[in-house]
């Protein structure tokens, strides 16, 4: 043992665990009044947030719900799925965020893999849920969203209702703090493949953590953004910005559904500064009527609004033409089981003096790791060697590091195989 290891050991003054929950009790303990949520109506602080979130976690606590615990969520962008991305891992629980557009067999597959022990579901997928829980093996305790903005068909299908359990819960006991380890699970998302049955992808609250803090640093995301949610939350935990917006202590401008008049009507209502999406969502966008597009951006004076780009490769026409419209794009790569985006396309001084076209095509192109991923490569998957950089040599993309899931849930052949020579 050396003198380094000798009377200097990890206490609870030194060493706390990695996790995002964190940041929301920050956001409220320093910006207690500052605005956190808009939804139709609704406008919510930190303070207020915080205190919701951890209404939702006194509540679960008492409906039984305990560390390892797989709470399911069919919700769309609206303040409860926010609530659930601190609510339900304070407690040590998992947070399975299903795809809202999947049909009733695949949902119940996905509740009898994880076995559910909360639903939590909003009214408008309450016909596809009802029919997946009720050929499920499980039982889930079922919670009801009857959100204010939702004027459609859809009923309650559950013993509880949301804002009731929420104003049930004890305000006297004392906050909430996660005690776990940062390498417990905080939540469960399902991938197709392209294969056989959906894969669960685990993640733990240190690659939510690490992930969320890179988002912030690869977008030089500043204090108090006005983040708008076109990306739907279910999607690898909205790529991580639940808590990434919580740590900056931005605005989340929630957004049921993403339309052109919505977007533009955000960034004009309420000065949005930053969203996300695939390239259908920017196309979308640029595609649209000029007086929506005049009106929407009228407010910026010159401003300009970020944009993220993945799920498919960008083309550099559109990258020119969001540009002209006043939208920046910063390009990133990832995938489910690197918490969404995991590389980006870091721009290079000299793009700057290249014509508008010339450079819209170096911004179209991959990338290199986050901040706090180990390494990312394109190696040969027979020899693990890194291949010629060239833009033509195959190979395979490799990850390793803090970005990267404990595993898939269940299928531990998966795992070892997606793991096989020290990297995914």
């Amino acid at each position: 043992m050396n003198i380094y290891e000798q009377n200097l050991p990890k206490t609870a003054a030194n060493y706390a665990a990695l996790t995002p929950v964190d940041f929301l009790l920050r956001a409220a303990e320093v910006y207690p009044d500052r605005l956190a949520v808009v939804h139709g109506k609704i406008r919510r602080t930190w303070l207020q947030t915080y205190q919701r979130a951890q209404q939702l976690a006194q509540a679960l606590r008492a409906l039984g719900v305990q560390k390892g615990d797989t709470i399911t969520a069919m919700l769309p962008n609206t303040p409860e799925m926010l609530e659930c991305h601190f609510g339900v891992p304070v407690l040590g629980a998992v947070l399975n965020a299903l795809n809202t557009r999947l049909d009733a067999a695949s949902l119940t597959y996905m509740l009898n893999h994880g076995q559910a022990k909360v639903v939590i579901v909003d009214r408008e997928f309450s016909k596809v849920m009802k029919e997946a829980i009720l050929n499920a093996n499980v039982k889930p305790i079922v919670i009801d969203v009857d959100d204010s903005e939702y004027d459609g068909a859809g009923e309650r299908i559950g013993t509880h209702e949301y804002e009731a359990l929420l104003a049930g819960a004890s305000t006297q006991s004392a906050p909430l703090t996660f005690q776990g380890d940062e390498w417990d699970a905080i939540a469960l998302n399902y991938t197709s493949g392209t294969t056989g049955e959906p894969k669960g992808v685990v993640y733990h609250h240190r690659g939510a953590y690490m992930n969320a803090v890179s988002n912030i640093l690869e977008w030089d995301l500043p204090s108090h953004p006005v983040y708008l949610w076109t990306l739907p939350m279910f999607h690898c935990n909205g790529w991580c910005f639940p808590w990434a917006i919580a740590a900056r202590a931005g605005v989340n401008v929630c957004l049921r559904r993403v339309t052109p008049e919505g977007v533009f009507g955000a960034i004009r209502d309420y000065g949005v500064t930053h969203y996300c999406g695939a390239p259908i969502v920017h196309s979308m966008l640029v595609n649209a009527p000029d007086a929506l597009k005049q009106d929407g951006m009228s407010k910026l004076n010159g401003g300009r609004v970020k944009g993220m780009v993945a799920g498919a490769a960008p083309s550099a026409t559109l990258i020119e033409a969001m540009d002209a419209l006043g939208i920046t794009l910063t390009h990133v790569y990832g995938l489910t089981e690197v918490y969404g985006p995991c590389t980006v396309c870091a721009p290079q001084q000299e793009w700057d003096d290249l014509p508008a076209a010339e450079r819209a095509v170096y911004h179209a192109r991959q990338g290199v790791r986050y901040h706090l991923e180990r390494d990312v490569r394109v190696l040969d998957p027979e020899t693990m060697k890194p291949v010629p950089q060239d833009g033509e040599t195959m190979g395979e993309i490799m990850f390793k590091g803090n970005i990267a899931m404990k595993g898939y849930l269940k299928n531990p052949q998966a795992t070892q195989e997606a793991f096989a020579g020290g990297w995914f």
